[in-house]
């Protein structure tokens, strides 16, 4: 058994053990009310709990209802999200220790534009036995009825609970205290909930529209996959605020929470130590449930974490994005100050805003276009922000620059592209036995170099890759480099259905490397893929560029004519890229 994988196990054993030897457990009841009393009384018990007790609070209704008006509005800087502010907050729970809210199988409901739950600078604590829900969710679903392509007519009804207007020839969508025209859409099937094939973001009429019955409209528009029956997840691509938020908390469990919709990720963490989430999900409320759809993007995402995050026995369907993405953020070397100070920026629209790092921490500094380390690593003396958004920060570090950055001390404009990243934010990961389907673009996003292991999990129709090793400083800035990767007795059903980034094949390892052949060293190096179970429709199953020491061992295929291969006949099932050193047995 690898080391990692014990300590994985006794991370699961024992991290999260709440009540420590001789303190007292209270618990607090709270039956139905209006969600701003709750917020209130939620925010009250933790204030009045003594420090060394385990709280618990347990919520007595079925149901509570949450409204933007009664909620704690707060400026929060969400990584990958909009940075529009102030959140309005329905359950806010800060600065706690050994706090557990226990839902018992609550629906909690959320009216406009809201972040449900934030769990903020806290440790020990638990959150288990509720869900999350829109009962208006911002994407709005439709069912085509008819589609003319002949004469370019699409005949569509909204569903029962989206409102809508037609104004100005627009179909526009609208909630409390939000309304918009939507951009794109996602088709799915009508009878299987799969993500329509070969679709990805597709438009849809909506404007120009002619209502034709107090239910339906019709509006100009020609696509022939479109099927009367065919329901749309019509969208924006805004992400204001997660269902679940994590920021600096320590050892946080949660346990049997699902999130039916949020109009961001299902779950964000970022400088969080130590997470076991597990029997939870980001999914429908139920296998009839007419929403097809579920998270406007990731159902679970974790940012410059720390220690282990495990995410086991889970159900993720129905996200526009990924189920897991696991990285760190790389930000760009803006001037050099002096022989060990830098400037540096996070570069990406929606990641800023948030502590990147502490003094002590390990960094290493990486050539944007090759993807090289420019140095050995290094520590952070200080770091402070210079603006107060925290966009950008003032670094000095405790060993010299690299003379290939130190000569652009008096010429800031001619500095190449580089990047640093923070090698302690880094978590290893466990994924394990979780359900992946029915979801928009990838199955699962591992960036980190420490033990990450993915097994006994079903990827069932993902659009995109079922896994990506990705690696990038240069668009979504997300680090970085995976070192120990074990991809084992995994079943991939139909991944790849839809031509996303980084879609080369079931499983890519797809580094962004502008400078592919001036790159000195492998970027990835350490990933075993062994004892899965590939059913395809003959999609290719492993695309790997710049990693050293890959294995793909023991792996089974099965071929099936569920769609029509949409890669070229001459694609080889297994293409590698300046891989040195690789181990492939041709799979059975």
């Amino acid at each position: 058994m690898k080391a990692g994988y014990k300590a994985f196990l006794s991370f699961i054993a024992a991290a999260f053990a709440v009540v420590a030897a001789g303190a007292a457990v209270k618990t607090v009841e709270l039956g139905h009310m209006p969600g701003g009393e709750l917020r209130r009384a939620v925010a009250k018990a933790v204030a009045e709990k003594a420090p060394a007790d385990t709280l618990v609070i347990r919520l007595l209704a079925e149901q509570y209802d949450f409204h933007p008006a009664d909620a704690e509005h707060r400026q929060l800087y969400i990584s990958n999200h909009d940075q529009d502010n102030p959140k309005a907050v329905g359950i806010l729970i800060e600065n706690a220790r050994n706090v557990i809210l226990d839902g018992g199988n609550a629906r909690l409901l959320f009216n406009g534009r809201m972040l449900p739950v934030a769990l903020l600078n806290s440790s020990g604590c638990q959150l288990r036995g509720f869900s999350i829900d829109f009962p208006n969710p911002h994407i709005s679903q439709i069912i085509v009825e008819s589609n003319d392509t002949a004469a370019g007519i699409i005949t569509y009804r909204p569903e029962p609970w989206v409102e809508w207007e037609v104004r100005d020839s627009a179909f526009v969508v609208k909630g409390e205290g939000w309304e918009h025209t939507p951009l794109t859409a996602i088709p799915f099937e009508e009878h299987t909930g799969r993500v329509l094939y070969r679709s990805g973001d597709i438009n849809v009429g909506v404007k120009g529209v002619t209502r034709v019955s107090p239910t339906s409209l019709s509006a100009p528009w020609k696509d022939p996959r479109l099927l009367p029956g065919t329901r749309l997840a019509m969208r924006t691509y805004r992400r204001p605020a997660p269902g679940i938020f994590l920021d600096a908390d320590t050892a946080t469990t949660i346990e049997n929470v699902l999130v039916h919709y949020a109009e961001g990720m299902g779950l964000l963490a970022q400088n969080c130590r130590d997470i076991d989430i597990r029997h939870s999900g980001v999914c429908r409320s139920s296998y009839d449930d007419p929403r097809f759809f579920t998270t406007q993007a990731d159902a679970t995402h974790f940012s410059s974490c720390s220690g282990n995050v495990a995410v086991t026995d889970c159900l993720f369907e129905g996200m526009m994005d990924d189920a897991i993405n696991v990285h760190g953020t790389y930000l760009k070397i803006t001037e050099v100050i002096d022989s060990a100070t830098i400037s540096a920026r996070y570069m990406h629209r929606q990641t800023y805003g948030f502590p990147w790092g502490a003094p002590g921490d390990t960094v290493r500094l990486v050539s944007s276009s090759t993807m090289d380390y420019l140095a050995a690593p290094s520590t952070i003396n200080t770091i402070r922000p210079l603006s107060p958004e925290s966009r950008d920060f003032l670094i000095t570090l405790s060993s010299p620059l690299p003379d290939s950055l130190l000569r652009y001390i008096s010429s800031p404009s001619s500095l190449p592209a580089v990047g640093i990243e923070n090698l302690t934010r880094t978590p290893s990961v466990l994924f394990a036995r979780n359900t992946v389907r029915h979801n928009r673009a990838r199955g699962a996003l591992f960036s980190s170099p420490r033990p990450t292991i993915c097994e006994d999990n079903l990827f069932d129709h993902t659009s995109g890759a079922a896994i990506l090793l990705c690696g990038d400083c240069n668009g979504w800035y997300e680090s970085g480099p995976c070192r120990d990767v074990t991809i084992r007795r995994n079943t991939f059903l139909n991944a790849l259905t839809t031509p996303y980034q980084f879609t080369e094949a079931v499983i890519s390892i797809y580094p962004v490397i502008p400078d592919l052949d001036h790159k000195r060293a492998p970027f990835h190096s350490g990933v075993t893929i062994s004892g899965n179970r590939f059913i395809t429709f003959g999609t290719p199953l492993l695309y790997a560029k710049s990693a050293a020491s890959l294995r793909f061992l023991d792996n089974t295929v099965e071929t099936n004519t569920a769609y029509p291969p949409y890669h070229p006949a001459t694609t080889p099932p297994i293409s590698l890229i300046a891989c040195p050193d690789p181990e492939i047995q041709e799979p059975e």
